[in-house]
C-alpha cells in the first residue's frame, strides 16, 4: 500500500473536519438511493478520514486504511445514552451503523455481531441490535399508548409516527436486523384498521401518504414479506391519498 509505519496504527476514523454524519439517514429519509451498495459506499467515503497523532487536529482521507480495518471487525457496538431519544426517534443511530458495510468487506461475507448498550438507567444492559429494535418497536411504534399519544397532538403527531416507521426501515437497510413482524404488525395497526387509517388521513394526509410509501418501499426492497392482498391495498390507497392531496 506504500504507507508509512505510522499510518497502519490509525484506529479512529470519522468525517472530515467540519463535516458530520454519513448522510445515509438523509438518503433513506428522502428515498433517494438506488441500493445498499450506494449507502455503504457513502458511509466509507464520508467516514474514512483518520486521526493521526503526528498531525494533531488534522483529518486525512484514508479510505483504504478504513476498509482494511473494517474487514477484520467481528463486533459492532453503539451506546444508547438517552431515554428520551431512542434508536428510531432519529436517523443518527442507523446512519452510524456499519453492520452491512463490514459484512460486505469481510472476505467470508459474514455479518458481524451487532450490540447496543442501554445506559439510560443505573442498570445498564447490553443487548443485540435485533433485540433492541424489537424492544423499541414494541414500546413505541406498536404501543397504543405511544401512537395514541402522538395522534392526540394532531398534525405533527402523525408525522412523528411516520418518521419512526421510516427510521425502522433504516435499520433494515444498514443492518438487516428488523423482524418481519414489525412491519406486518405496523401495517395491521395503521393500514388494515379502517378507523385508524381514516384518522391518519384526515389529520395529516401528506404524512399518511409517506407512511404508505414506506410500507411499499420496505416490501419492494425486500425488507418486508407480506401478502399480495396487502400490497394491492397499499397501492390502491396510495392512489386515493394522492388524488385527495391533489384535489382530484
Amino acid at each position: 500500500m506504500k504507507i508509512s509505519i505510522r499510518e497502519p496504527a490509525c484506529r479512529v476514523f470519522s468525517n472530515s473536519a467540519g463535516s458530520y454524519s454519513a448522510n445515509v439517514g438523509l438518503a433513506i429519509e428522502n428515498g433517494g438511493w438506488e441500493d445498499e451498495g450506494q449507502l455503504q459506499e457513502q458511509f466509507l467515503t464520508r467516514k474514512g478520514f483518520a486521526f493521526n497523532a503526528d498531525k494533531p487536529g488534522m483529518m486525512e482521507q484514508q479510505a483504504d486504511l478504513f476498509k482494511a480495518a473494517l474487514k477484520t471487525v467481528d463486533v459492532t457496538f453503539q451506546n444508547l445514552d438517552s431515554s428520551e431519544i431512542s434508536i428510531t426517534d432519529v436517523s443518527h443511530y442507523y446512519d452510524s451503523d456499519p453492520t452491512k458495510v463490514v459484512q460486505g468487506l469481510r472476505d467470508d461475507k459474514k455479518k458481524p455481531m451487532s450490540l447496543m448498550a442501554d445506559t439510560t438507567t443505573a442498570n445498564a444492559q447490553v443487548r443485540t441490535l435485533s433485540e433492541t429494535v424489537r424492544l423499541d418497536a414494541r414500546t413505541k411504534l406498536l404501543n397504543p399508548k405511544f401512537y395514541e399519544g402522538m395522534l392526540s397532538t394532531g398534525y405533527e403527531g402523525v408525522r412523528e409516527i411516520q418518521k419512526r416507521l421510516r427510521n425502522t426501515m433504516g435499520w433494515s437497510a444498514t443492518a438487516g436486523e428488523v423482524d418481519n413482524f414489525v412491519f406486518e404488525d405496523a401495517n395491521d395497526v395503521f393500514i388494515n384498521d379502517a378507523e385508524m387509517q381514516q384518522r391518519l388521513l384526515d389529520t395529516n394526509p401528506n404524512a399518511f401518504r409517506d407512511m404508505v410509501t414506506t410500507f411499499l418501499e420496505a416490501n419492494g426492497r425486500g425488507y418486508w414479506e407480506t401478502s399480495e392482498e396487502n400490497i394491492e391495498r397499499l397501492q390502491e390507497l396510495y392512489a386515493e391519498v394522492e388524488d385527495r392531496i391533489e384535489g382530484v
